[in-house]
């Protein structure tokens, strides 16, 4: 197998979270493009339709799932779903995420619980029914959780998400530490700034004038830009890889050093 050959994904079955849209949708298209059959997850079942859509524009395969990572009850019938349909998952991109704004002094006691349900709890919940599966089809697999440079820095009135994403990179490592006898790889992305769903309006207020002053790059990176460093983790490419948290940030948490 060439070095080329080692990040296809050909004949995989992949999981995606939160593939409706952002960053979730270009990893499914990604990893559709690798040549993995991939499943497309979410709540909004009309965005997933749309990214399945460009993905038949490609050639590519996936089929659509509702899924809430808050319902374990949900979870466990898309997983089921999944593994009846396409076959038990070899990769699995756990990327569902919200955020709420507020400073601590403000943020309610609901956004916080929606944020640690969405980004913490949800992550646990979708690997453990994944790993689940692979580990009963004595399956290697690739799990990678979609962390977040503010895992590993702070910024304010972002402290619920701060918190959520800084224990996915712990359970990350935790997950690779239990999971790894039986040959399942668990890593973490931690983007930096990509406009997506979730920052957008932040975006149409002036925020690439604040990305210009904290990002060596001087800008947000554009969303094929993560393609490569996905298909690093989800594939043999990256097969002596677990335990690794990956930024992909133009450089800003170098920046103060």
């Amino acid at each position: 197998m060439t070095t080329m050959e080692r990040f296809r994904v050909d004949g995989k079955v992949a999981l995606v979270t939160g593939a409706g849209s952002g960053l979730g949708r270009q990893f499914a298209i990604t990893l559709a493009e690798a040549g993995a059959s991939v499943a497309l997850a979410a709540r909004r079942r009309e965005k997933l339709e749309q990214t399945a859509a460009l993905i038949e524009k490609i050639g590519g395969k996936s089929m659509c799932l509702d899924l809430d990572v808050t319902d374990s009850l949900s979870i466990t019938s898309c997983v089921r779903t999944v593994t009846s349909e396409l076959g038990t998952p070899d990769i699995l991109v756990n990327n569902a995420g919200i955020a709420r704004q507020g400073f601590l002094t403000e943020i309610s006691e609901q956004d916080w619980d929606a944020v640690l349900d969405t980004n913490l709890k949800g992550v646990f919940m979708v690997a453990q029914a994944v790993a689940n599966e692979m580990i009963r089809a004595e399956k290697a697999g690739s799990i990678i959780n979609v962390a977040s440079i503010l895992g590993l820095g702070v910024s304010k009135a972002l402290a619920s998400y701060i918190a959520a994403k800084s224990a996915v990179i712990q359970l990350t490592k935790a997950m690779a530490l239990e999971w790894s006898r039986d040959n399942i790889r668990v890593n973490a992305l931690a983007p930096g700034y990509f406009v997506t769903e979730i920052n957008e309006k932040q975006f149409e207020q002036g925020a690439h004038e604040l990305v210009k002053q904290a990002v060596p790059m001087a800008r947000v990176g554009e969303l094929p830009e993560i393609s490569g460093p996905l298909l690093l983790l989800a594939s043999d490419a990256g097969s002596y890889m677990t335990g690794s948290i990956v930024a992909v940030d133009g450089g800003h948490l170098v920046r103060s050093l």
